[in-house]
């Protein structure tokens, strides 16, 4: 049997191959790859797989059983390319296709949510087994904004105190290498999130505490989030949606308290003290 990876040498990507790799035979998976020589450090077979050209699609799948499909990096562009990689999927006889979406994508208000919802109701058409991952938030998404908040003196957003159930990269790659390597998860929708949720004054306060020194959050609207994310140097577009699912975080957007992913993993997931000392650490 032969599991293969999508974009295996992204940030998830890379830690799910490296969870297979404690799992099954290393010659028994395969990374889907734009660019193979990328991937010469993961120490599995890479072909090259571009969701934008069909063409490459066929060959990398063939005598695939297993198909990981994380979700493309370019939003906007993700129904289409998903399409494709489904449809190949179908046309080389892959046996289930694993797929990260998003937490909630049935009822999120999230902008990212739309193409989500797509993806799912197309692998259920397909005629394919399915399992899909709803993937909450990653707890690197706000350890990004350590460095900032270290220089700024401050956390600024416009979470407000909505709650946050982040979890780890590793925690949803442990979670994905369960699912493609053990039996029961076919045709299962999972709400995957941390175990504990947090508001971003807490996560301030965790930063003041490691740190010493004293870190505020401040709260603003979702407008002065987005033009204070632009003048750090974030495309005026992107600025924007991030400030939007910031202000659909303090409504609840990012909020799970299913704990789905640490009994699916067997563990508790990462705490957030720990994320921040990797992130000062960094």
């Amino acid at each position: 049997m032969t599991i293969a990876i999508t974009g295996a040498t992204g940030q998830l990507g890379r830690l799910i191959v490296e969870r297979l790799k404690t799992r099954v035979e290393p010659a028994r998976l395969r990374a889907l790859v734009r660019t193979p020589a990328k991937a010469a450090d993961l120490g599995i077979q890479a072909l090259e797989a571009d969701y934008d050209r069909p063409s490459t699609l066929a060959a990398a799948l063939a005598g695939v059983d297993t198909l990981m499909l994380v979700s493309s990096s370019e939003v906007g562009r993700r129904t289409a390319q998903h399409r494709h990689v489904i449809e190949a999927a179908r046309a080389a006889g892959v046996r289930r296709i694993v797929y990260t979406s998003l937490l909630r994508a049935d009822t999120s208000a999230l902008s990212l949510a739309g193409e989500h919802r797509d993806t799912e109701r197309m692998l259920k058409d397909a005629g394919l087994g399915w399992t899909i991952l709803r993937n909450g938030w990653y707890t690197e998404n706000y350890m990004g904004s350590v460095a900032g908040a270290l220089a700024g003196g401050e956390l600024v957003g416009t979470v407000g105190q909505g709650r946050i159930a982040s979890a780890s990269r590793a925690d949803y790659a442990a979670a994905a290498a369960v699912v493609l390597t053990e039996a029961g998860h076919e045709k299962q929708t999972y709400e995957l999130a941390g175990d504990t949720a947090y508001t971003l004054e807490q996560l301030a306060a965790e930063l003041s505490r490691q740190t010493g020194r004293t870190i505020p959050y401040r709260h603003v609207s979702e407008a002065d989030y987005a033009a204070f994310l632009a003048a750090h140097g974030l495309p005026p577009e992107l600025a924007r949606a991030i400030a939007s699912w910031d202000a659909e975080a303090s409504r609840g957007a990012l909020y799970d308290d299913g704990r789905r992913l640490s009994r699916l993993i067997g563990r508790p997931t990462t705490p957030l003290a720990d994320s921040v000392t990797a992130a000062l650490n960094a």
